[in-house]
């Protein structure tokens, strides 16, 4: 049986690391998908518990070096002692390169006493190798760790750079053509880079992943369940389906239920986005992470821990931010083998200088006169220089965080307006839509019926209002429920009726105050043989409407109205998609007459009527043929298939479970008007993601060869690598500005 976990991961350095541990996951027998999002430190897993254990794959991703911790997600907390562990080892990098450099302006001072010099570099020698093995101990331990289980990561790369750099002070004493105090500095200063774009990287990616700690610290951290009679506080993972749990004013709902007992004003913006409080009462159901304002109920639990709403909503969220866009392909296996490739060059590097002097000291002239980032060096030395360099300049790790980086901060942005991508894929193929298909019921229209108007003959709109509530109340007919909704909210009380008789499919009579009324259809104004014209029957507003006549034995009373009201910010909707170019399209089951006057009503050029549920998603394949990509909006269990079919499925968050399941992006408060946003938010955020990618392989192709023929000095270079990191973090961060008014 197909089972999913999400595991968090502790000692991931660079994007090789998250590269390595995705490819051993995905060796497993019984894991059909494995993804590892570097920024999240976490793994998303399915696999088939028939084949495999969690306990297999903690084991097999611990083999890697790594470990695995008991929360998926870091918590405020958690992410804080990262960012302060990581700016303390900074500053204590940086203290000892301070002094490394003084030292080094020293012994560039003109002395008599030769024996400083070597003293000199025994000091810098000295304070690198304390610095190593404090502030930077996790970089040697990481690399360390990554060659004993035979995989390379950025960690190995710095380890490598730094340890050659300074092996150079005791290897000047006895090869000559090696100044010591060439080198001597180098790991120190490298060093002090590397940890001060860790540092930047680890607070930068703090930001970025804030939105899944946001949503997890909505919820309720206590419930408190009746016990025997009694009130007892207990954590929320302890709650149990069936407990009966109390919410008292200005405390969070715990867990989804319904209310038992009571009554109380809810401030449920989280799912709907509506500010105005809801009123609840017994039998209504509740959602967990909504604020009770006022009142006391008692509610029944009904969904907890991972089933309820808030769970299901961080989960849309992780599992768009663990997905992978397919631009980011490319990008994760060039990254999968950078290392050794690096590694390779640089012992290439260092050979080509001792072999072919001449040559690469010409390229490395011109190059050092378009860019002076190093000095001119010759022979052993400029080898030793120029194959560290090569070693610090490379960085898998901006090509790593491009994608997830982008893609938290834009689903995570989304997620807090209540739109939810559930898959990267759905990022990169959001541009190419033409066409926007909206299924009519529930979508464009509200999905339930009102009665939208009165037609008065004989009686006013209240009487007939009045006797229509007095003969249908108790009815559970989908208009009987829009006639007594409207007489509550009018105040209106049911007059007593007698000899209730129920005509089926046709409507029903009584008597009222002495008299035989009928409220019914057409059918029944036929069968009692009161003739009028069809056409004069209907209502020029609301030409979709279904009427239902009111009368006795001779003549029309009134009409009542019936309509699934378009939502009112329909029209816009479509303006706004035409803006951005992008054609809609209105489908639906009704009727050709009903489906052409709202599609009229809304700005909707082409529509398509009377569409079997098990036509739409054949109509969806053929649109494809006619426009292309296709997007398509839909909220019932009959659009599921339509939603998968589409390019981009986008649900409307409260509809039917398998609707959800099967979109791509859900507008959680049911807002259409969310769905431009939506679209704007997956254009920008996939801008963002080539934004990054580009300059990570820019940064990439320009560094690597400018390192290798000596015209980057390895600091400079190291200061080049750091900086490429932290802009791509940087740069996604950015999306926060462009889309603070979405």
């Amino acid at each position: 049986m197909k089972q999913q976990v999400n595991l968090g991961i502790n000692g991931m350095h660079c994007a090789a690391c998250s590269a390595r541990i995705e490819k051993v996951l995905s060796s497993l027998k019984g894991v059909s998908s494995a993804s590892v999002n570097l920024v999240l430190e976490e793994a998303a897993i399915e696999f088939d518990d028939r084949n495999l254990k969690i306990e297999d794959i903690v084991k097999a991703i611990e083999s890697l070096g790594y470990t695995v911790r008991e929360s998926v997600v870091l918590t405020e907390d958690e992410q804080m002692q990262k960012v302060q562990t990581a700016k303390k080892n900074m500053l204590q990098m940086w203290i000892i390169a301070i002094i490394v450099m003084v030292i080094m302006l020293l012994m560039m001072v003109p002395s008599r006493m030769p024996p400083w010099h070597n003293l000199g570099n025994w000091l810098i020698f000295s304070l690198t190798v304390l610095g190593m093995f404090f502030p930077a101990r996790r970089v040697y331990i990481s690399a360390f760790k990554a060659l004993s289980t035979g995989i390379t990561n950025m960690d190995v790369l710095i380890a490598l750079g730094t340890i050659a750099s300074l092996l150079v002070v005791p290897l000047s004493l006895i090869v000559k053509g090696i100044r010591a105090e060439d080198f001597g500095g180098i790991a120190a200063m490298i060093l002090a880079f590397h940890l001060t774009g860790r540092y930047l990287e680890t607070k930068a990616r703090g930001q970025a992943s804030s939105a899944i700690r946001k949503l997890i610290n909505l919820g309720a951290k206590t419930a408190i369940v009746l016990v025997d009679g009694e009130e007892k506080e207990i954590p929320v993972h302890k709650l149990n389906t069936d407990d009966i749990f109390l919410v008292k004013a200005g405390a969070k709902v715990p867990a989804d239920g319904i209310i038992v007992e009571g009554s109380a004003n809810l401030d449920e913006s989280i799912a709907t986005g509506e500010s105005l409080p809801v009123y609840r009462q017994t039998g209504d159901r509740v959602l967990g992470a909504t604020l009770n304002l006022d009142g006391f109920i008692k509610v029944r639990a009904e969904k907890i821990g991972k089933d309820s709403f808030l769970a299901q909503i961080i989960k849309m969220v992780e599992d768009a931010q663990n997905s992978k866009v397919p631009i980011q392909l490319l990008a994760d296996k060039i990254t999968s083998i950078f290392v050794p490739v690096v590694i390779t060059l640089s012992v290439l590097t260092f050979f080509a200088w001792l072999l072919f002097p001449s040559f690469i000291s010409n390229i490395s002239e011109t190059l050092r006169g378009i860019i002076p980032l190093s000095s001119a060096n010759y022979g052993l030395s400029a080898a030793l220089m120029a194959a560290i360099a090569t070693l610090v300049i490379a960085c898998p790790c901006a090509l790593g965080l491009a994608t997830p980086t982008a893609l938290m901060v834009g689903s995570g942005l989304g997620a807090e307006k209540g739109i939810l991508i559930r898959n990267g894929e759905a990022l990169q193929r959001m541009k190419d839509v033409k066409a926007m298909v909206f299924d009519k019921t529930g979508t464009i229209t509200y999905g339930r019926l009102r009665l939208v108007k009165i037609v008065n003959y004989k009686l006013s709109e209240r009487e007939i209002l009045q006797i229509a509530f007095s003969l249908e109340q108790g009815s559970e007919h989908p208009l009987a429920k829009a006639i007594i909704s409207e007489a509550l909210a009018n105040n209106l009380e049911a007059l007593p009726i007698e000899e209730f008789v129920n005509y089926s499919g046709k409507g029903i009579s009584a008597k009222v105050e002495g008299q035989i009324l009928y409220l019914g259809n057409l059918t029944l104004l036929r069968e009692k043989g009161i003739k009028e014209n069809e056409d004069s029957l209907k209502d020029t507003q609301y030409p979709y409407a279904s009427s239902v006549f009111l009368m006795d034995e001779k003549q029309i009373l009134g009409i009542l109205y019936f309509a699934d009201t378009i939502r009112p910010e329909a029209s816009n909707v479509v303006k706004t998609l035409q803006g951005m170019g992008i054609d809609s399209i209105l489908l639906s089951g009704d009727n050709q007459e009903a489906t052409s006057a709202i599609a009229a009503e809304c700005g909707i050029n082409k529509f398509i009527s009377d569409a079997l549920p098990g036509d739409k998603a054949h109509i969806i394949k053929e649109l494809q043929e006619e426009y292309g990509a296709i997007a398509m909006v839909g909220d019932g269990i009959n659009d599921a298939p339509a939603l998968k079919q589409a390019d981009i499925g986008i649900a409307l968050g409260q509809g039917a479970d398998i609707a959800i399941e099967a979109a791509d992006i859900v507008i959680v408060p049911n807002k259409i008007e969310l769905i431009p946003k939506a679209i704007k938010l997956s254009l920008v955020t996939f801008q963002k993601i080539k934004q990054n990618l580009f300059w990570a392989f820019f940064y990439n192709v320009i560094a690597i060869p400018l390192a290798i023929f000596g015209a980057l000095h390895p600091i400079i270079a190291e200061i080049a690598m750091a900086i490429s990191s932290v802009t791509v973090v940087s740069n996604s961060n950015l999306l926060r500005r462009e889309l603070r008014h979405l």
